[in-house]
């Protein structure tokens, strides 16, 4: 991921399209290039509904749609309410606080784009408590839990959009919308990770990688090594196989994480 530009974890093949005409008016004027970068959410939310006739999404879509939205809504929370409460700069060492700082606009730019694919079908952002009723109390005042509490989100966000392609792959240009966040996710969460570890550590999910017991929920049955009825395990270690790919959440197993999380 790169940190240094919003568009740095977009998908540059669809970001191409969508600036393409405005570069061609304008290649040098940076107040161009500003409102462009602005206007992407709603040029995605656009290119979402553009897929049904009447502008509407149907009930089944709208369902996942707004399960996407309320992880995108706790992230995008998470992170601003974070980065504006570390006033004693807690969050400065190294390339830590611009890292974050990043992975907030692009959450920020998710919650918008599903908000846009959804018009009057969305859901208002529930109330969101991060210190899980007591459990993480230092949450914004101690970067180590803010960093572990980030790496569990990502993950979540990265099962869970895994989880949701087998309910859009009906509809191409909502599944291509999803996937498109789901990489964005997965760059975030290898990210997080080298933060809260090292920068040569792996950058995804290997068996038994869980921060704290209380996010066990997150990682369970990371260790599964069998796919479409074939122990990958077999052409290597359990562990590799494992690492290779990352499993779906279902549903209600990523709702309970987030409800640990939401109030209301």
């Amino acid at each position: 991921m790169n940190p240094k530009t919003i568009l740095g974890g977009l998908d540059p093949e669809l970001t191409a399209k969508i600036l393409s005409r405005r570069e061609a008016v304008s290649r040098s004027s940076r107040m161009a290039g500003a409102l462009a970068i602005a206007s992407l959410p709603v040029a995605f939310g656009m290119f979402a509904r553009r897929a049904f006739a009447q502008g509407t999404l149907p009930a089944e879509i709208v369902d996942v749609l707004n399960f996407a939205l309320t992880l995108e809504y706790l992230e995008d929370e998470f992170y601003r309410l974070g980065l504006e409460a570390d006033t004693a700069g807690v969050l400065d060492l190294g390339d830590t606080r611009t890292v974050f700082d990043q992975i907030g606009k692009h959450e920020a730019a998710h919650v918008l784009l599903l908000q846009g694919a959804l018009g009057a079908s969305a859901d208002p952002k529930p109330t969101f408590d991060f210190t899980a009723s007591g459990t993480f109390p230092d949450v914004f005042t101690n970067p180590a839990t803010f960093i572990t509490l980030a790496q569990g989100f990502e993950d979540t966000g990265v099962r869970a959009y895994k989880g949701q392609a087998g309910n859009l792959i009906a509809d191409g240009a909502t599944l291509e919308l999803a996937l498109r966040i789901h990489s964005v996710e997965a760059r975030h969460a290898s990210q997080v990770r080298r933060l809260a570890q090292s920068p040569a550590v792996k950058g995804w999910i290997s068996p038994g990688d869980n921060p704290v017991p209380e996010l066990d929920a997150v990682y369970l049955g990371e260790d599964n090594t069998t796919h479409l009825t074939v122990d990958a395990a077999t052409f290597g270690t359990a562990s590799a196989a494992a690492e290779a790919f990352d499993e779906p959440l279902g549903e209600q197993a990523v709702r309970d994480i987030a409800g640990l999380f939401i109030v209301t």
